[in-house]
């Protein structure tokens, strides 16, 4: 069957399946186990409509159950198994052990924190500065497009463009590397960026500052247009200067906003895995803990360290996510 067909075959079948889903069950509800008659019929109503919500989220429930929860039990249990002939034994935290003596894991673990130190809080201030000066032209709609385009790319296509633009050629011949292109006609000799150690990893961070931009810019935006207008007015009427008022009245009243683009990019950078692998595979001193992780899962084929790192790394991101939805949950208050 061609992908089309596949495609169009899979979408019709899954929205009549919910649609069976949702009609039989509710009339097994309402007809079966609390049928709306007889001296219990206000009850058995009371109780369906009890009901009937966990109907409607059962299938989200049981599909977050299946492709999230059991893989994260699974992966539990691997890292604490390491094969042997015939199967697996259980091993405790030898795993965990064996990770720790690792001197990749801890080069990729410091790299993850220098990924962190740098990314979010670059894109972040990009970002709004982006979305501040962008609503302040005329064709700020056009620049935001343009800032916006690279969130359309994905990781490795972006990481791909990059690494044509670090690209280095022996000095005879033309470079295709815009930095080593400057280089060469400014006099010097072109320089294979890439396999520098400790700073090729800020090579590969512009990369995804210059993806996670556009997505700052937008969310800031917004939240820089809800800004009231009268506290604006306000401060320029008690003669506040244009940074003055960016600094202490609109960056204020959005730091919430700023927060939660800070840790969603946060979250990104902890699983970064494409950029690296694609444009160096972790050489040069460049492993971060997603490519340690698949070196061990699919090169060294020892899934019990691999299992580890993957959860070391679900360790470092779900505090994270815990703060994020609290903030959430907070404001909706």
């Amino acid at each position: 069957m061609s992908p089309v067909l596949l495609g169009i075959f899979t979408i019709v079948l899954g929205v009549a399946g919910c649609v069976g889903y949702f009609w039989a069950s509710n009339l097994i509800l309402d007809k079966v186990i609390f049928p709306a008659k007889g001296p219990n019929a206000g009850r058995n109503i009371n109780r369906a409509n009890m009901v009937r919500p966990w109907l409607f989220l059962f299938p989200a429930l049981f599909v977050l159950t299946l492709y999230l929860g059991y893989p994260v039990i699974e992966t539990l249990r691997l890292s604490l198994m390491e094969r042997v002939p015939g199967g697996s034994e259980f091993v405790g935290l030898a795993n965990y052990s064996q990770m720790l003596d690792e001197p990749k894991f801890w080069e990729a673990l410091r790299n993850n924190m220098l990924w962190l130190l740098v990314v979010p809080a670059a894109s972040t201030a990009f970002g709004l500065l982006a979305a501040q000066l962008t609503d302040r032209i005329a064709w700020g709609s056009i620049a935001k497009s343009l800032i916006f385009m690279p969130m359309a790319i994905s990781f490795v296509g972006a990481a791909v463009i990059w690494k044509l633009v670090y690209d280095a050629r022996p000095i005879e011949t033309e470079q295709i590397g815009i930095i080593n292109a400057i280089i060469v006609a400014a006099g010097g000799e072109p320089k294979t960026i890439l396999t520098i150690p400790f700073w090729n990893n800020f090579f590969l961070m512009i990369v995804l500052i210059w993806i996670q931009t556009g997505f700052a810019m937008v969310i800031l935006s917004a939240a820089l247009r809800g800004i009231p207008e009268e506290t604006v007015e306000a401060a320029i009427v008690d003669g506040a200067g244009p940074f003055q008022i960016f600094f202490k009245i609109k960056v204020p009243q959005i730091m919430g906003t700023i927060v939660v683009v800070w840790t969603t990019i946060t979250i990104v950078v902890l699983k970064v895995f494409d950029i690296v692998f694609a444009m160096t595979n972790g050489q040069w001193e460049t492993q971060v803990l997603a490519n340690y992780m698949y070196d061990k899962l699919f090169r060294a084929n020892d899934w019990g360290v691999g299992s580890a790192a993957a959860m070391v790394i679900m360790l470092l991101v779900t505090p994270i996510l815990v703060w994020n939805v609290y903030n959430a949950r907070k404001e909706m208050k």
